[in-house]
């Protein structure tokens, strides 16, 4: 029988922790949240590698290491409401909802976006709404939000997110070209923006009106 706690011990301690990263509420979360679960059907055994996996209608769940890199650049506190662009497996929300007070996730597939919801119920996790749409314009309802988080790559910034951004507030997004971008921190303060990028990565592409075109054929 696997043992997936000793799984997930392991994969915060040699993938995680290893590489640096110390903020004890991620690495805490990173623990608990059955990763194995968010996985598609015969690849549960593969779900603690450090490695991104496939998810079906191209897309994918990310590496570990980014999943907690990425969280732990929100800076969470536990009050926040969060904007999440790209629910995807549903496995990043899991370990935001966590983290924060309300988390509003937006995803333009369908298919994934009901597996992520039947996943994240089974969990008990209530503080979470999914829309399907898209994400590139946010999610304006429920807007501002003290903290955005975008998982797939965009050409640029989309400007109705930093507008949907609170003051003050942080969006992590990566940024560049298809196949590899630069996870970009941006901060908004006293109606200031400061950006900077904390290194290399490659996402799936950000897809929808103020990103790229949906893909035909």
């Amino acid at each position: 029988m696997t043992d997936w706690e000793d799984l997930r011990r392991d994969m915060v301690e040699f993938q995680i922790a290893a590489r640096g990263l110390s903020d004890s509420r991620v690495l805490a979360t990173m623990r608990e949240v059955p990763r194995h679960l968010f996985v598609g059907r015969g690849m549960e055994a593969s779900a603690y590698g450090d490695h991104a996996l496939p998810i079906g209608e191209e897309q994918t769940i990310s590496q570990p290491y980014m999943v907690a890199l990425m969280t732990a650049a929100l800076r969470l506190t536990g009050q926040e409401k969060v904007l999440e662009i790209g629910t995807g497996s549903g496995y990043q929300t899991a370990v935001i909802s966590k983290l924060a007070d309300r988390v509003f996730s937006v995803e333009r597939i369908e298919t994934l976006a009901t597996r992520a919801r039947e996943t994240l119920d089974t969990l008990g996790l209530t503080n979470i709404s999914i829309l399907v749409g898209d994400g590139t314009i946010g999610w304006k309802e429920f807007a501002p939000y003290d903290r955005i988080l975008v998982t797939a790559g965009s050409p640029a910034v989309p400007i109705s997110l930093i507008e949907q951004l609170a003051d003050p507030g942080i969006l992590v997004i990566p940024v560049g070209p298809r196949k590899m971008q630069q996870l970009r921190i941006v901060e908004k303060r006293d109606g200031i923006i400061e950006k900077h990028d904390e290194g290399g990565c490659a996402f799936v592409p950000l897809v929808g009106k103020d990103a790229w075109e949906v893909p035909t054929g």
